[in-house]
C-alpha cells in the first residue's frame, strides 16, 4: 500500500495544479474541466448507477471476447508448439492475418451479427487472439525436452500432456500474453462502442461529449483508468500462490 501512495503522488499533483489553474483563469478552455467538477460527475454518475451500468456492459463484451481469445490462443498455440510441423504450415496465414486492424472487420461482424453483445465480442476477440497465441507458441516451445521425452516414454495422451506438463510448465509465459491481452480487450470493446455499438462506456463518452457534459466525459475517462488498472492488476496476479499487489516496482 505504502509503494501505491507513492506512485499516486505525481497524479495528486497534477489534479491540483490542473485546479488551481482553472480557479485562477490560466487555464480557459471549454474543453478543460476542472478536477472538483469531474469528481462531482463522478459521483453522480456512481449514484444514478449509469456509470456502473456501462461498465458491466463494456465489461460483459470485452471479457467475453478475452474468454474466447484465450481458449482458442491458448489451445491452438499449445498444439502448434508441440508441433513444429503445424507450425510451419500455419505460419503464413497467422501472418498474414495478424496485421489486421480488428476494427476494420466491424463492418463485416456487423452484417454478421448486428448490434449488440455477440458482434462487439467477436471483434474483441480477433484482437486479443494473436498476442496469446504468439506467447503460447513461444512458451510452449521454450519447455524443457526432457519433460517432453518423459511424456512421450509414459505414452501420456494429449490432453494429460497438455495438463500435467504443457500448461504447468509455459503458465508464466502464457501469462504475459493474458495481460497484454486483457489491455487489448478493454481498448478496443471501448473502440466499438464509441463507433459503432450503442452500449457500454464508449457510447456514454460519445453522448457526454455530444451533450457538452465535459465533466461526465472526463469523469468517464478517469473511470476507464481505474478499472483497467485494476484488471490488469487482477490478471498479473493470477495463478497459484501469487500475492495480491496492485503496484509492482521494475527490478
Amino acid at each position: 500500500m505504502g509503494r501505491l501512495a507513492i506512485g499516486s503522488i505525481l497524479p495528486i499533483l497534477f489534479l491540483l495544479v490542473w485546479e488551481a489553474a482553472n480557479r485562477t483563469g490560466v487555464l480557459t478552455l471549454e474543453s478543460l474541466s476542472r478536477p472538483s467538477d469531474i469528481l462531482v460527475a463522478g459521483v453522480a454518475g456512481l449514484r444514478d448507477g449509469s456509470i456502473l451500468l456501462a461498465t458491466v456492459q463494456t465489461f460483459e463484451t470485452a471479457l467475453l471476447g478475452l474468454a474466447i481469445a484465450a481458449i482458442a490462443g491458448i489451445l491452438v498455440g499449445a498444439i502448434l508448439g508441440l508441433s513444429p510441423v503445424l507450425e510451419r504450415i500455419t505460419g503464413p496465414t497467422i501472418e498474414s492475418l495478424r496485421p489486421i486492424p480488428a476494427v476494420a472487420f466491424m463492418p463485416l461482424v456487423l452484417m454478421m451479427f448486428g448490434f449488440g453483445i455477440s458482434m462487439e465480442a467477436t471483434i474483441v476477440a480477433y484482437a486479443c487472439v494473436w498476442p496469446i497465441l504468439i506467447v503460447t507458441i513461444s512458451a510452449v516451445q521454450a519447455i524443457e525436452p526432457r519433460l517432453l521425452e518423459v511424456a512421450d516414454v509414459l505414452e501420456m495422451p494429449v490432453t494429460d500432456r497438455l495438463r500435467k506438463i504443457v500448461f504447468p510448465s509455459a503458465f508464466a509465459r502464457i501469462n504475459v500474453g493474458l495481460r497484454v491481452a486483457t489491455g487489448i480487450a478493454l481498448v478496443v470493446a471501448v473502440t466499438v462502442e464509441i463507433v459503432l455499438n450503442p452500449r457500454g462506456l464508449g457510447y456514454s463518452l460519445v453522448l457526454a461529449q455530444q451533450s457538452l457534459n465535459v465533466g461526465a466525459m472526463y469523469a468517464q475517462l478517469l473511470w476507464l483508468c481505474v478499472v483497467g488498472y485494476v484488471l490488469n492488476a487482477i490478471i498479473r496476479n493470477a495463478g497459484p500462490g501469487a500475492p495480491v499487489t496492485f503496484w509492482r516496482p521494475v527490478q
